[in-house]
Parts: structure tokens; sequence; C-alpha cells
């Protein structure tokens, strides 16, 4: 599953691109399964508060976070939620994707979306 934040539109639209089950971090409260983290960057650089807040509670189960921005806001800031999940919970960085992806994002992400829910069934 695919847990994601998205305040303009652009990582829901990527979301029902992709196909994958997911979930509006809204509306999940605590993931006792492995999941995927799809986040944006707010203001200059900062991991979005619901975002902070449901990983200071769940990121145990996370097994990856893809990160949206815009790189108008400058190499240091793009993507910069997702630089700092990862470094704060020893958690991969999947994936930076800029406004609404690419189709080589999309299958980045779809390739480890599903080499992670092959591993948990072996």
């Amino acid at each position: 599953m695919i847990i994601f934040a998205s305040r303009t539109g652009n990582i829901r639209s990527i979301i029902q691109k992709l196909g994958l089950p997911a979930k509006d971090i809204a509306e999940v409260e605590e993931v006792d399964a492995p999941y995927l983290l799809f986040t944006y960057t707010d203001g200059l650089g900062s991991v979005p508060p619901i975002v902070d807040q449901f990983m200071t509670a769940n990121h145990d189960q996370c097994k990856g976070i893809i990160v949206s921005g815009n790189r108008n806001f400058g190499h240091a800031f793009f993507g910069r939620a997702g630089d700092l999940l990862a470094a704060k919970y020893g958690i991969p960085l999947i994936e930076k994707v800029e406004m609404r992806g690419t189709p080589a994002n999309y299958e980045a992400i779809t390739d480890y979306y599903y080499s992670i829910w092959k591993e948990a069934s072996i």
C-alpha cells in the first residue's frame, strides 16, 4: 500500500495513474502492514506537519519514501522532505518527482513497490 499526502493534487493525480493500492494519510491513524510513503515538501524544504505526526507513530512499517517537489525552489529544497525523513528514520528514498512526474518516475515507483511485496512474500 502507498500512504500519501497531497496538498496541490499532484500526488493524488500520480496515485491515480499508478493504479496501486493507496490511502490518503488524513484517513489513516495507525498502520500495521508495510507501506510506502508519498509526500510533498512544505515551504522551503520542510516535512508537512501531518506527515511528521504520522511518521512519528508509524515509521517502523515504512519501506520507502517518495517525495514530490518543484525544482523552481532550487536544488537544495527540491524534495527535501524526503531527504529529511529518509535520514531521520533510515528509510530508503525511492524517488523524487517533479510536479506530476514522468513515465520514468511511475515505472521506478511501481518497480520498487512490487519488489518490496515480492520480498515480503518470500
